[in-house]
């Protein structure tokens, strides 16, 4: 870092915040601090079907490992490498089927929204809005998804130094909503490629908002299919023990029954065959991570 990076990434941060969604038993907390939590679906809402029996799935996995569980789907890939690449179900036909997952599951559910005028609907039946990589400083849109009241999920764009978040963090703030996540999801290395630095864990802790990683989409390959984004899936397991090891809040991994014919972000998506053995390990590593974090006389 340059002296003037170093300054703005070490000023005193706020007071770490603990984020909590759900109801009853379904309540998710999230805080740097507080045991690992999960935030995990489908990149898309193929159908309702589709949605209902991988929020079973899941939740059956997140239930036997002991995690805290918040499904993620999108009702539209906005910003899909080709024209013809399939976007979702939609808004309208979305609506009723987050509903239904939460009333029928229990879970919280986290969704994008890629322009202001969703915030207001989609917060009606969801608990977490999420602000996009490619939106993070769109202002209306983060003032928008603030004013709901609902917890805002902000990705940290690929362009953007994880030292600059702290802007994107306190037009959520200055909204009057406090209740806001970060995620970290991989920095722009060259062309179609990502790479995860994990100084920005800690350094996006310094916002005082709980930290997410993102450990499917930091392993995406941007275009690099040509008509769609590639990625390698066999790395998500390397980049989520180390997020882990260096104490976050969260993962948020995508997953689906078969990848391979998933119609978006196939390559980054662990297999739900997958997922529990990966959940067991991450956990494990918080346990540790945490504790020597706690210090010794916690």
């Amino acid at each position: 870092m340059t002296s003037s990076e170093t300054a703005r990434s070490t000023v005193t941060p706020p007071p770490e915040s603990i984020v909590a969604v759900g109801r009853g038993a379904g309540t998710v907390r999230f805080g740097n601090a507080l045991p690992l939590a999960l935030i995990a679906g489908p990149c898309q809402m193929e159908s309702r079907a589709h949605a209902l029996e991988t929020a079973a799935a899941v939740k059956e996995i997140a239930d036997r490992v002991g995690i805290g569980l918040v499904f993620k789907t999108s009702f539209d890939k906005a910003n899909r490498t080709s024209l013809k690449g399939a976007r979702g179900v939609g808004l309208a036909a979305a609506l009723p089927v987050f509903a239904e997952i939460r009333e029928t599951f229990g879970l919280p559910v986290l969704t994008d929204v890629h322009e202001a005028g969703q915030c207001a609907p989609v917060a009606e039946v969801v608990d977490i809005l999420q602000i996009p990589a490619f939106l993070c400083r769109q202002t209306d849109l983060l003032i928008a998804a603030a004013k709901t009241g609902r917890v805002v999920n902000v990705k940290k764009g690929q362009f953007l130094a994880p030292w600059d978040m702290a802007n994107v963090v306190a037009k959520v703030t200055g909204a009057g909503n406090p209740s806001v996540l970060v995620t970290e999801r991989g920095a722009s290395f060259g062309y179609n490629t990502l790479v995860s630095d994990m100084r920005a864990l800690p350094i996006l802790a310094r916002t005082g908002a709980p930290v997410i990683f993102d450990a499917t989409h930091s392993v995406q390959q941007p275009g690099g299919q040509g008509t769609a984004s590639g990625g390698d899936r066999a790395f998500v397991p390397v980049l989520a023990r180390a997020a882990v090891a260096v104490g976050v809040a969260g993962v948020f991994i995508e997953t689906h029954a078969d990848p391979d014919r998933a119609p978006s972000d196939g390559p980054n998506m662990v297999p739900l065959a997958d997922l529990e053995a990966l959940l067991r390990t991450l956990v494990a590593f918080d346990r540790l991570a945490k504790a020597a974090l706690a210090g010794p006389d916690q």
